[in-house]
């Protein structure tokens, strides 16, 4: 019995490895042998979770082909791998990644550090803020007030309480989007429900037009669903969305969904103004392509100057076209896993149907808990809180940041809570294996692309402020003069730091 269970092609594994590139070497620095270089490169791959533990890797012959490289080359790699654990083979069976014995699996989204690392590693992966007391604990407490009644039903609400939908829909049309709460579904966080969109309009096999670079677990979900993901490039620093690039690739690809996140973009911070906003519904209508417009971040501007577009749904009056999925995750909690969907009746009763073979509902606690802040004011006061943690840890990260890399590049968003960084010609997933090293955990850039796009990049989120950022600065620089170095830096190593 074969002890794989999934396969990369040698075409897709050499995109993936020739998107590798380093700094040139200088003058005096040694490269490694190619089989080295190329051993490397599937390790770093398998680390970081592009190509899955027990995926069988090509034949010999096959990469060698698709890589330009002898055969020999290719073999001793894959002898060196098995050698390190990262590799076994069968007579029959193929070869297949593995991980050595002791090291954790590889995810391949950004989850949480666990909590018994923050000690010694400072948790640049997760784009998420601690809870913004008191109001957590006062949600909670008037959510319990709440509960009684509740509590002498089944508890299964597939649609959410019809309280909080209520609410929801209150809260858009005061945005001048008129909704009713039959146009509202609650979910389990935003990430619940995108599930359940791409479970109801894409199948396996169908094609799904996401921005390139996209939200890392949001494409991961994708591809575990089976989609055909389209990438359509952004354009540099904060400009956003090339509508032409939009049109063509909706009209040529004919993608079932296209996925968006148009305010405060996560990972570039871009915010699509009304003009964008207003072609990209229409090229979407004009190819028959449901687009799922992300809000998680709409709340989330952190300077004064900022005008807010209206929404996406705002150009989609009949909601033919237009999904809308929003959360309390970002804006006040990673905790509190409530989202929601705004769509068309019939759309959110086919989300609805469908839910009985998932998750069936939504905890009503944490419903309960956002409905009491929506209604007694507590969500403006905690979002503003909110914003301002945010600002002070992008002020304080964008100056550590100048001060310990100067050539590293980005633009300074006004909103949201990432910067998206060009680290100055260095691979992205060799500064995050050397950062975790040295202390320093950052997800790097090809996570949020697709087929090895985006290695130049390092994505670091406004999670810690002062002396942390601080500190964060200083172990990418470490990070950075082990890349630089070929692997190793005398003394670099993890130091404990207490926030």
């Amino acid at each position: 019995m074969a002890q794989w269970t999934s396969a990369v092609g040698a075409a897709q594994l050499a995109r993936l490895l020739t998107s590798q590139q380093d700094r040139p070497a200088g003058p005096g620095t040694r490269r490694p042998p190619a089989y080295r270089a190329l051993a490397d490169g599937v390790r770093l791959l398998v680390l970081e979770g592009r190509v899955p533990v027990a995926a069988r890797l090509p034949a010999e012959r096959e990469l060698a082909l698709a890589l330009s490289v002898s055969r020999t080359t290719v073999a001793a790699a894959y002898e060196a791998l098995r050698a390190e654990g990262f590799l076994e083979s069968r007579r029959g069976a193929g070869s297949w990644t593995a991980v050595p014995a002791g090291n954790p699996v590889p995810a391949r989204g950004l989850e949480p550090l666990p909590p018994e690392a923050l000690g010694s590693v400072i948790d640049l992966g997760c784009a998420a803020l601690p809870a913004p007391e008191p109001w957590l604990t006062r949600a909670v407490q008037g959510a319990l007030e709440e509960l009684p009644p509740y509590a002498h039903t089944h508890g299964d609400y597939p649609a959410g309480l019809p309280a909080l939908r209520a609410m929801i829909a209150e809260r858009y049309t005061r945005r001048g989007i008129p909704t009713m709460p039959e146009q509202i579904m609650v979910t389990t966080g935003a990430m619940g429900a995108i599930d359940a969109i791409c479970h109801l309009f894409a199948g396996r096999g169908e094609r799904i037009a996401v921005e390139s670079p996209s939200y890392a677990n949001i494409l991961q979900l994708m591809r575990e669903a089976g989609a055909r993901l389209v990438p359509v490039a952004m354009a540099e620093g904060l400009a956003g969305w090339d509508m032409d690039r939009w049109r063509q690739v909706l009209r040529e690809a004919a993608p079932r969904i296209a996925y968006v996140v148009a305010d405060f973009h996560n990972p570039t911070g871009a915010l699509a103004d009304e003009d964008q906003r207003r072609r990209l519904v229409e090229a979407a209508r004009s190819a028959g392509t449901v687009l799922v417009a992300d809000e998680t971040m709409t709340e989330l501007w952190l300077d004064d100057d900022v005008e807010m577009p209206r929404p996406v749904c705002g150009f989609d009056p009949a909601g033919s076209t237009v999904i809308t999925v929003g959360s309390a995750s970002k804006a006040f909690w990673a905790g509190m896993r409530i989202g929601w969907v705004r769509a068309a009746p019939d759309v959110i009763r086919s989300l609805v149907a469908a839910r009985a073979y998932a998750d069936l509902g939504t905890p009503v606690l944490e419903q309960l808990a956002v409905n009491w802040l929506f209604s007694t004011g507590g969500w403006e006061q905690a979002v503003e809180l909110r914003r301002e943690q945010a600002r002070g840890n992008r002020d304080a990260l964008v100056a550590a940041v100048r001060r310990e890399l100067p050539e590293w590049e980005f633009a300074v968003p006004k909103g949201g809570l990432t910067l998206w960084v060009r680290a100055g010609g260095l691979s992205g997933s060799r500064l995050a294996e050397a950062g975790e090293r040295v202390g320093v955990r950052v997800p790097s850039g090809p996570r949020f692309g697709v087929d090895g796009a985006f290695e130049g990049y390092v994505r670091l989120p406004f999670t810690v402020g002062g002396a942390v950022a601080e500190e964060a600065a200083a172990r990418l620089a470490a990070a950075a003069r082990i890349v630089e170095s070929g692997g190793t830096v005398g003394g670099e190593s993890p130091r404990t730091f207490v926030a």
